[in-house]
């Protein structure tokens, strides 16, 4: 991944526009996930042989030609932690008050600054662009984001100055680990905790990346990097309080993790923002542990089950994943942790023998054959693993429209309960191969 690009502008500009076609059709969490928000502010893009993440600061408000201060902050931060800022203004209505607001703080910046004169999809227009050379901006590209036009010029001007995708760490056999979490959750009492247990001997040397510290550790003679996402990099603790930037460096940490720990404070209980980043881990495909810290704290410590139950409620689409209650502070349960983070990245990255997978799965349709749609029915002819963390099984099937996702939803099930393939999400792809009497008819 080569960096960070926030998108900023005032209001109506086509900001959503422009972020939804530079995201393209990245594949997202699935429409019937239930937990997990749709609202969608970061994302990543893939563009020849370029990755960037993609920040939408969305809600920039500068009516009164005032920020208020909640907005200005998260403005700031996304201005802050970007690479390249792509500033968003209106080609039908021209420059405005709030447009020069925008411009001086990103001037005060220092950052690479791209124009992007949005709803230029006509060529009359074109001859406007050159009013907005007086925001004081070097690359200005008109663009129109509702009909694909000069998104590609733009996505050449982005990816300019970036380093092409290589695969890094391809030998390297640790498995690494990130602590996720919103702010105050114990992140870095977790990481602490960890690394001072008996049977861990942490290396002499930590690595530091841009806003996260790896540590490499040995844990019963087995080599470990933790990525601890709580150290602050900034100077005051406002940046530590503001959800989006919680979700960003967790957005980082987890693309260079094989295993997510998922931590929340039990003596606040579950609320919507562990979702949200719960949520970027499961779309990465990562391999997960939920860990309740601050165990301490609660009244009776025997109420686990309860806790447990409400936290399959309010998770419904991490079922499967495995929960680890603790409290960093006393260490107690602390020895429960690296067992499950063993386990679930072994299922990540678990090979099943063909003929088993074809057994399970022609056993599964026996015992709850698919559902009828229209007269027909879905068969599946042969299945195979094709990739690992997290498992990918493509299917051959008659038709891919007969595929219900509740009967997807039933397979991968059976394949959990088969394989026990706990703490990892699973891909399925149904891949169409039309029957022998079906070519016939179509001659």
């Amino acid at each position: 991944m080569n960096g960070i690009v926030a998108v900023v502008g005032r209001p109506n500009v086509g900001k959503s526009t422009v972020f939804n076609r530079l995201v393209g059709k990245k594949i997202s969490i699935i429409e019937d996930t239930p937990g997990v928000t749709r609202d969608r502010i970061y994302g990543d893009v893939v563009y020849n042989d370029y990755k960037f993440h993609l920040i939408d600061t969305g809600g920039i408000d500068v009516s009164k030609e005032l920020f208020n201060d909640e907005i200005k902050i998260q403005a700031n931060i996304a201005i802050d932690e970007s690479d390249i800022v792509v500033f968003i203004v209106d080609g039908k209505e021209g420059l405005n008050q709030n447009d020069y607001v925008i411009r001086d703080i990103l001037k005060k910046s220092g950052k690479k600054v791209i124009v992007a004169v949005n709803k230029i999809d006509n060529p009359k227009r074109f001859d406007n662009i050159y009013e907005y050379y007086e925001l004081g901006f070097d690359n200005i590209i008109p663009i129109s984001g509702e009909h694909n036009i000069g998104i590609g010029e733009l996505l050449d001007e982005i990816t300019a100055d970036f380093k092409k995708v290589e695969e890094t760490d391809v030998d390297d056999d640790r498995i690494k680990f990130c602590i996720i979490g919103r702010p105050n959750v114990g992140k870095s009492s977790l990481v602490n905790a960890l690394l001072n247990e008996e049977k861990a001997i942490v290396s002499n040397i930590a690595g530091t990346t841009r806003d996260a510290v790896d540590t490499p550790f040995t844990y019963e003679k087995k080599e470990y990097v933790a990525i601890d996402t709580a150290g602050i990099r900034k100077s005051g603790r406002i940046y530590e309080n503001i959800e989006k930037y919680s979700v960003l460096r967790a957005m980082k940490a987890i693309e260079r993790s094989n295993v997510c720990v998922i931590v929340i404070n039990a003596e606040e209980g579950i609320i919507e923002h562990d979702k949200h980043i719960a949520g970027y881990a499961l779309e990465s495909g990562k391999a997960m542990v939920l860990v309740v810290n601050k165990w301490d704290t609660v009244q009776d410590k025997n109420d686990i089950k309860t806790f447990t139950k409400l936290i399959k409620e309010e998770f419904k689409f991490l079922s499967y994943v495995p929960i680890v209650f603790l409290s960093a502070k006393t260490k107690k349960r602390i020895h429960t942790l690296m067992p499950e983070i063993n386990k679930v990245y072994e299922n990540s990255k678990k090979e099943i023998k063909t003929s088993l997978l074809n057994d399970v799965i022609r056993d599964a349709v026996l015992l709850n054959a698919p559902p009828s749609y229209k007269g027909r029915r879905l068969k599946i002819y042969f299945t195979s693993q094709t990739g690992t963390m997290p498992p990918k099984f493509t299917f051959n099937v008659n038709s891919k429209g007969l595929v219900h996702f509740s009967y997807e939803r039933y397979l991968v099930n059976q394949l959990r309960k088969e394989f026990g393939l706990v703490g990892t999400p699973i891909r399925m792809i149904a891949r169409e191969k039309i029957e022998k009497n079906e070519k016939s008819n179509t001659k």
